[in-house]
């Protein structure tokens, strides 16, 4: 994967439970990293074929592991104000160097 082709900027984040002074707890997002990646879009060709077994993924995004930050399904994807919920979290090669995530759109209902 060349860098150039890492053309999207993504935001990794995480929800986070914070308590105030009189007790109330609310949910904020806190983002964990801001990193170059690279957007698959999911299509009829044969990669997302063989990828039968998750549905319901609706994009590929895949950057450089961010030392000491392991990527969790309970973390979100945001892309142009686009949210991503991270169905699958998988490691290129088993080489340590890029993550592949599938995730899935988030769209508000209403």
């Amino acid at each position: 994967m060349s860098f150039g082709k890492m053309n999207t900027f993504i935001d990794i984040v995480e929800r986070v439970t914070i308590k105030d002074a009189e007790g109330f707890k609310t949910e904020v997002d806190n983002i964990v990293a801001s990193v170059r990646a690279y957007r698959e879009g999911r299509h009829g060709n044969e990669n997302w074929a063989n990828r039968a077994s998750f549905s319901e993924a609706t994009d590929l995004f895949r950057f450089r592991c961010i030392p000491g930050l392991a990527i969790t399904t309970s973390m979100v994807l945001i892309h142009n104000d686009k949210r991503f919920e991270i169905t699958s979290v998988e490691d290129v090669k088993g080489r340590g160097m890029y993550i592949e995530v599938l995730v899935k759109e988030v769209v508000p209902s209403g």
